[in-house]
């Protein structure tokens, strides 16, 4: 027995007649609808049937009408959690999810109608998964995915999920798209859709690497690759010099001699050395395409 507010419901284990449909009416409606921890799927069916009866009597916009309205959607937020819980493996917090969801049930009890003879969980299941899907795709991706690609992974998705169940592994590429009867490229393209939700921090955090952020483990650049052409350049030409050149170039900037140092080593004047370096400059420059 399930009690809120001084009323009461007791779900029997066999399907009640009529007069206990219309007793538990009586109580949800003076009551209001039990705690959701404590109903069971007998008392859920129950109470959906008796205030769906009971709206259909009443003018909408009156204010009994909005209760019983709002019993039916507090009665059957459980079946939203379900649904919702087929997203738990997304970045969007879970309660954020329910209240997109909700808004899917709000709109499955406006426009049903038990006439039909079908069961309100099965006609507003499809109604609340779609206004999830719909928010995911609408409202959650940081990166912008063509909507043809956004509309095919709901196929693609579903797809994956009955070949997984047929053959107990995750489906191939070509399966999948033999089963949808697109190429594979397509799915390709749609795999990659799917998966592009966020775009992840380049500071964040990485448990999986100890703590270290993206950053921390992306390449730099090396200022000195900047030189690795130059540097190639002047050793091609150095080689095409005279020994003695070639020495006195390697002395006055490899060895970070001086001209009058060079002079003493060499044993010529500084003068001398001076002019050769300047002799030598004038042909580096002239053998140096890249100036031209």
């Amino acid at each position: 027995m399930v009690r809120r507010g001084g009323g009461s419901v007791r779900a029997q284990g066999s399907a009640p007649d009529a007069g206990a449909e219309q007793d538990t009416g009586q109580r949800v409606l003076t009551a209001g609808a039990p705690a959701p921890g404590a109903r069971s799927p007998l008392d859920v069916r129950t109470l959906t049937r008796v205030l769906f009866e009971r709206l259909a009597e009443l003018e909408p916009g009156t204010p009994e009408h909005e209760r019983v309205r709002a019993a039916l959607i507090e009665v059957n937020v459980p079946l939203v959690r379900y649904a919702a819980a087929r997203f738990r493996g997304r970045s969007e917090p879970m309660e954020d999810v329910v209240q997109v969801g909700t808004i899917g049930l709000i709109n499955a009890i406006d426009r049903f109608d038990p006439g039909r003879g079908v069961q309100f969980p099965t006609y507003a299941l499809p109604t609340i998964l779609g206004e999830i899907k719909r928010y995911f795709r609408d409202n959650v991706r940081t990166m912008h995915v063509p909507r043809r690609l956004q509309e095919l992974w709901v196929q693609v998705s579903g797809a994956m999920e009955e070949l997984t169940v047929a053959h107990g592994r995750t489906p191939r590429i070509p399966e999948i798209a033999a089963r949808l009867r697109i190429p594979e490229e397509d799915v390709r393209d749609c795999l990659d859709a799917g998966r592009a939700y966020n775009a992840a921090s380049l500071e964040a955090a990485q448990e999986s690497e100890g703590g270290l952020a993206l950053l921390d483990r992306l390449g730099y650049e090396d200022a000195a690759l900047t030189d690795v052409e130059h540097r190639d350049m002047v050793r091609h030409l150095l080689v095409q010099l005279p020994e003695r050149e070639r020495r006195i170039i390697m002395l006055r900037f490899f060895g970070n001699l001086t001209q009058s140092q060079i002079s003493s080593e060499l044993g010529m004047s500084q003068m001398h050395v001076s002019r050769l370096l300047a002799r030598i400059f004038a042909r580096l420059r002239s053998s140096n395409a890249w100036d031209s």
